[in-house]
């Protein structure tokens, strides 16, 4: 039978050497976003598809959604749950396909009528996390959270009995976007991993967003990887890694510069996938054309990176394993242990204002350009982890918000060689 999975696109494309390229892209009507997957798989690059679903869909406000249609007011989205599933196969007719996977993106806590649809509509690709699309996005209780997401693996895992071989991707590399420490990324990503395996999802992909420091990236990626293999061994799984989730460059050479960075960290590290951004990203939605010229950007670069090279040991492979080690012995249940993990600060996301994040670590860039813990709360880690350092004034804090940005948008066009 022709293996048409999200996961099994991914592994072909690794098997070539070929890095897969995806954009965020969705719009309410389905034409147009039928125009703009067949501009993506139209691109002459190895990309995958997104629907990435509207922000009143993402929250259950669905009514807000049918009103937004009926009258004809703009949607940053697809809304998903609100056109038919013969609307989404009609959308996807001649473009989904074995060289064509498409995936739907959403941002939801409770994502139970999203997974419905999107299986409904015959595909079986998505994105999240309890915890990832919990703390960062909504106003859920994390307990609500891990219920639904528990419930949303099991629609997931029940289409393998119509053949189908479902992909969720776990979205905990990529807290916050910004000044979370890798090692507690990496940690999110490979716990939800976990917890999807536990709730009968056999294929996956984890993630890691591109940070401050390229060096402390690449060895995070390798913390991603090493851990992956040691937990999750029984699964199919590979590593996307993310385009820069934080305050973005706003010049279009800084802007294209960090996405070429991005896709030589995804060579070097083995990451099997990218999720790229455009030179708008700082400015406004981008267009197709501009998402299109960001994957072709993105495959240019790849196709010129070295895989491999050395990686520092700076130990947050170590800090990682801690974290997961000490999170799993919470309880024998996954979903209960990350429960309980928040509920004492064993994760504890830096400048999350959820309420139930303990909100007692804090992270900054250091004056090598690194990621640092200055508090660490109770993350069960050693207390010399943490780099001792008085509470940042405004002006610090917004100095490590925009310390990629500045990096870039400076005339040299290849900053953090």
């Amino acid at each position: 039978m022709t293996d048409r999975s999200f996961g099994g696109f991914v592994a072909r494309a690794a098997a070539a050497g070929e890095l897969v390229v995806q954009p965020r892209m969705g719009v309410a009507g389905p034409a147009r976003m039928r125009a703009g997957l067949a501009a993506v798989r139209g691109a002459g690059v190895r990309a995958a598809g997104t629907i990435t679903v509207d922000s009143f869909t993402r929250v259950g406000e669905h009514l807000a959604v049918r009103r937004a249609l009926d009258t004809g007011a703009e949607l940053n989205g697809y809304p998903i749950v609100a056109h038919s599933p013969g609307t989404t196969r009609a959308v996807l007719d001649g473009l989904r396909g074995r060289d064509f996977p498409v995936q739907v993106r959403h941002g939801s806590a409770c994502p139970q009528k999203i997974v419905a649809a999107l299986l409904a509509a015959g595909l079986d690709a998505t994105e999240g996390g309890p915890l990832s699309y919990c703390l960062p996005y909504s106003r859920v209780p994390v307990a609500e959270s891990v219920r639904a997401w528990a419930e949303s693996c099991l629609l997931l895992s029940d289409a393998r009995e119509r053949g189908a071989r479902p992909h969720l991707e776990s979205f905990g590399g990529c807290m916050m976007g910004q000044l979370c420490p890798p090692s507690l990324l990496v940690a999110i990503s490979v716990l939800e991993g976990l917890f999807f395996r536990q709730h009968g999802v056999d294929s996956m992909s984890l993630s890691y967003a591109q940070q401050t420091d390229p060096g402390q990236d690449a060895e995070a990626v390798a913390a991603l990887r090493a851990l992956a293999a040691e937990h999750l061994s029984d699964v199919d799984w590979h590593v996307v890694l993310y385009t820069y989730m934080g305050v973005f460059p706003r010049t279009p050479h800084g802007a294209t510069a960090l996405l070429e960075r991005s896709a030589e960290l995804a060579v070097r590290t083995g990451a099997e996938r990218l999720i790229v951004k455009t030179t708008a990203e700082a400015h406004r939605i981008p267009t197709v054309a501009e998402n299109v010229t960001a994957l072709v950007t993105a495959a240019a670069a790849a196709a010129q990176a070295e895989p491999g090279g050395p990686i520092e040991d700076t130990g947050v492979l170590d800090e990682a394993r801690a974290l997961v080690e000490a999170v799993l012995g919470l309880a024998p249940d996954v979903g209960i242990a990350l429960v309980r993990a928040v509920e004492r600060g064993y994760l504890d996301v830096p400048y999350c204002l959820h309420q139930d994040n303990a909100g007692r670590t804090r992270a900054f860039v250091d004056g090598d350009g690194r990621l640092q813990w200055s508090r660490i709360g109770a993350l069960p880690l050693p207390a010399g982890r943490a780099v001792p350092a008085a509470a940042p004034t405004a002006d610090e804090l917004l100095r490590s918000l925009t310390h990629v940005e500045r990096a870039f948008d400076r005339p040299s066009p290849r900053p953090q060689e």
